[in-house]
């Protein structure tokens, strides 16, 4: 049990940094250390967790699934800390969060205004858009986003979830038109597609060996609301490519169906993003610990 968390912490480090060398900087290490650390804890899981060429290294599908529970735990740990530290001073202050509307009206909100019932000193201005705002000119203290971040000096980043994504469409439709077997397949079907700003966004899968396949959907049907997405795929119109947290009702209710379960939709990073400091306000790491330990559950 002691040895338990032996290697962990490299290991995730590792897969944030991009490499066991951007690790090694990170944690003051050599590469050479970082990369005897997992190869002894993959010797004691009896399990490869990275693919490694004399270039890079990539997870593999066990490493995957592995880093995302140690990422948790280690979210797990952080947040007790966080918890014990609040109970010795008192969380106060006002902070203002920007998100992206609907996953922020789903998955983020709930968790903040919960945090806001806990410490009653604690003061939220939380505001929705899709837009990226700029924390800096528009006095954003915090911003959620999804995806690849922009290059932006003077900010900090921190990865709080996986925005996973599943291809979807209504058990009516797939009676009719059948179900696809291969992304191939999807160029004889109905699609549904997000486009904002007169950009259509890719749909992305994951080969056996890892590697992303980018899809460009050739449809008629380009919105820019997940929600109407989702209900012109019950309403049969075709198959949608859409957020996993979302859709989870529509699937238990019979409504929506997977609709190519034999292959993965790569998932997108989730970051709590702040204008940097030498050391995090009582506040903010309340804020940020949360959301990193308990939005996994609610977007999976």
């Amino acid at each position: 049990m002691n040895d338990m968390l032996n290697g962990i912490p490299e290991f995730v480090e590792a897969v944030e940094a991009g490499g066991f060398s951007a690790a090694a900087a990170r944690m003051n290490l050599s590469r050479s250390a970082i990369g005897k650390t997992i190869a002894r804890l993959e010797r004691r899981l009896n399990v490869r967790l990275f693919h490694r060429t004399t270039r890079m290294q990539s997870l593999t599908d066990e490493g995957q699934a592995f880093y995302e529970r140690c990422r948790r735990a280690l979210d797990e740990i952080q947040s007790g800390e966080a918890m014990l530290e609040s109970g010795k001073r008192e969380v106060t202050g006002r902070l203002r969060i920007s998100m992206p509307v609907l996953f922020g009206r789903r998955c983020a909100a709930p968790l903040l205004l919960e945090l806001a019932r806990m410490h009653p000193k604690l003061e939220m201005d939380l505001s929705f858009s899709d837009r990226v705002v700029d924390l800096f000119d528009e006095g954003f203290d915090l911003a959620i986003r999804n995806g690849v971040l922009r290059d932006e000096a003077g900010l900090a980043a921190r990865k709080i979830a996986l925005h996973r994504m599943t291809l979807c469409a209504s058990p009516a439709y797939l009676a009719e038109r059948g179900k696809p077997q291969t992304i191939a397949d999807l160029d004889g079907h109905d699609l549904i597609v997000y486009a904002r700003s007169g950009e259509t966004k890719k749909w992305i899968f994951l080969q056996d060996d890892g590697k992303a396949v980018d899809y460009f959907a050739e449809t008629r049907l380009r919105l820019d609301d997940l929600e109407v997405m989702a209900d012109a795929a019950v309403s049969g119109m075709g198959i949608a490519w859409l957020p996993c947290w979302l859709v989870r009702d529509y699937v238990s209710a019979g409504t929506l169906t997977p609709a190519l379960k034999n292959v993965s939709s790569r998932a997108v990073n989730v970051y709590a993003v702040w204008p940097q400091t030498p050391q995090l306000s009582l506040k903010m790491r309340a804020v940020i610990d949360l959301l990193a330990a308990r939005l996994p559950d609610i977007m999976n």
